[in-house]
């Protein structure tokens, strides 16, 4: 996939990996949307990278997401569509967090899940109208192996895992050039998981990753980690969960 010349939105864009995807997309010569809920953090985006284009909205939340469609529409469209915004709630108690576990996997799931296919839907139709296009989905490698610690957010990054494999074929049954990937980041250095010691990798080694792929038209790009991991799982499944979990359950034992 050519990607200079291309106009790429990226949710939660005002920071961490979505703010090194865009500089690392300007760079390329694309031309870059940025959408996330803090207005702040949009303002210290645009200083840091005058040609952004910022848009504030939060995609868990209808209104909001048709209010961006209809401006981007307004600034001429897209050619690919990042959903890089996600949340995780914080785990207790092996992940399940007594009475605030149903609320924490709505949470979850309304940003992880539900937020990708409500602006999936918006925008579809003016992606199929493009020569080339892509959607990008940001799944994770609690999709090949959940972690024990984040029972939730492993079963929402799964389900859009199904999601995009599934609306991967449904486009290509129709005939339709929209391509979509899947991305899948092991842990990244990000404010998110600041108090974790856990190997991880940096945002622009995950993006320089990213964009390789889309590169190639690699539709499933596993970076670091999730490709070891992967290939693990496969072969031996028990091994590759003791992988991913055995100092997290070690580490709750002595809290």
């Amino acid at each position: 996939m050519n990607l200079k010349g291309k106009t790429i939105l990226i949710t939660g864009g005002a920071s961490g990996i979505g703010l090194e995807a865009a500089r690392q997309f300007l760079d390329i010569g694309a031309k870059v949307i940025i959408t996330g809920r803090n207005q702040q953090k949009l303002r210290a985006a645009k200083e840091k990278y005058p040609s952004l284009i910022t848009v504030q909205s939060d995609i868990s939340v209808e209104i909001d997401a048709n209010a961006l469609f209809q401006q981007v529409e307004t600034l001429g469209g897209i050619d690919i569509l990042y959903h890089n915004a996600g949340v995780g709630v914080p785990p207790t108690n092996l992940g399940i967090p007594g009475k605030k576990h149903l609320e924490g996997a709505i949470y979850e799931m309304e940003v992880n899940y539900f937020g990708v296919i409500r602006l999936n839907d918006l925008f579809l139709n003016m992606l199929k109208t493009k020569d080339e296009a892509a959607i990008i989905h940001t799944t994770s490698i609690l999709s090949i192996v959940p972690s024990i610690l984040e029972a939730t957010y492993s079963a929402s990054k799964t389900a859009l895992a199904f999601y995009t494999k599934i609306l991967r074929a449904h486009l290509e049954i129709i005939g339709s050039k929209v391509k979509v990937f899947e991305l899948l980041p092991p842990l990244v250095d990000t404010d998110m998981v600041a108090d974790r010691d856990d190997k991880k990798i940096s945002p622009e080694q995950l993006v320089r990753g990213l964009i390789k792929g889309l590169e190639k038209d690699e539709f499933t790009i596993r970076i670091g980690d999730s490709k070891a991991v992967y290939f693990i799982n496969r072969l031996a499944p028990k091994t590759a969960f003791g992988l991913v979990n055995k100092k997290k359950y070690a580490e709750h034992l002595k809290s």
